[in-house]
């Protein structure tokens, strides 16, 4: 029975409110939206962040894996040759692996000639160029870019201790095979004798 008491306390007449009090309601309901809506938006953030570090670990990963497989078996073949003995190898890059993937660039042009009542001409070509990335779905239903070419990671340098360093024939033939195997510049290639 109190609710039916108070109940006729909280009815308002619309038409009795004054200009004032219209904006004040107006104004109380935008901030409650505006306070509601970043809620959806951090958690959103926060979920891409989430994906865009694990992304970035796996990236770092698979870089780190790269550069330790190719010291391996640059140190493995190195130290074959006659006079190298042990090897020690370090590979330092100079960018990360990088990924070509498919975009679709239509393009349209059209022309249009305008003459004018005095016997000018005018032509006017408009010509549109739009890019977008080429997507593929798996069977999950996940899409993911459409990669055309894997680039690896480009090598900066790399530093060949070996127990045979201080000959200048075996330095010689190991930085000629650094060479062979490597997109790297000689002056990048540095072979020192190992302790």
């Amino acid at each position: 029975m109190e609710w039916k008491i108070k109940l006729p306390k909280l009815k308002f007449n619309l038409k009795n409110m004054k200009k004032d009090n219209y904006i004040i309601i107006l104004l109380v309901g935008v901030l409650l939206i505006v306070i509601a809506l970043p809620v959806s938006d951090n958690k959103d953030k926060e979920e891409k962040a989430g994906v865009e570090s694990l992304t970035n670990n796996e990236e770092e990963t698979q870089v780190l894996t790269y550069v330790d497989e190719q010291e391996k078996r640059l140190g493995e073949i190195l130290s074959q040759v006659q006079g190298v003995g042990d090897v020690k190898v370090m590979i330092t890059l100079k960018s990360s692996k990088e990924l070509i993937v498919e975009k679709d660039t239509p393009t349209t042009s059209q022309t249009s000639l305008e003459e004018d009542a005095e016997g000018g001409k005018r032509n006017t070509t408009d010509k549109t160029t739009t890019e977008a990335t080429v997507y593929e779905q798996d069977n999950n239903g996940d899409s993911s870019p459409y990669v055309v070419k894997e680039l690896e990671p480009e090598i900066e340098g790399i530093i060949v201790i070996a127990k045979g360093g201080d000959d200048p024939v075996v330095a010689k033939n190991i930085s000629e095979a650094v060479l062979a195997l490597f997109h790297v510049e000689a002056h990048k290639i540095k072979v020192m004798k190992m302790n």
